[in-house]
């Protein structure tokens, strides 16, 4: 399996959803991370990180609420915020 940071160094941008079984706002993301994974099909990588089994992964990141998303752009963090969001606003930080 590959290293978290194998997967952020990629030359396509990765989205990382932390988050946590327990979160309702984290189950909501689920069909939004599904519609601009739909959008945008190759060009980006969607990875979802558990923060109850990723606890060091997550300290890492200074990841203190979920849902958290980051985007990651060749291994540098580019876009970080906490909260739901939209496929759409997503989908215009993904592009850009």
């Amino acid at each position: 399996m590959a290293s978290f940071k194998e997967i952020i160094s990629g030359g396509v941008p990765v989205l990382v959803d932390f988050s946590a079984e327990w979160c309702g706002p984290c189950k909501m993301m689920v069909p939004i991370l599904e519609q601009v994974k739909k959008e945008l099909g190759e060009k980006v990588k969607i990875v979802k990180i558990d923060v109850d089994k990723n606890q060091s992964l997550a300290s890492t990141y200074h990841v203190q609420g979920v849902p958290t998303l980051m985007v990651f752009k060749q291994g540098k963090q580019v876009w970080r915020e906490s909260g739901v969001r939209q496929a759409s606003e997503l989908v215009t930080i993904l592009k850009s």
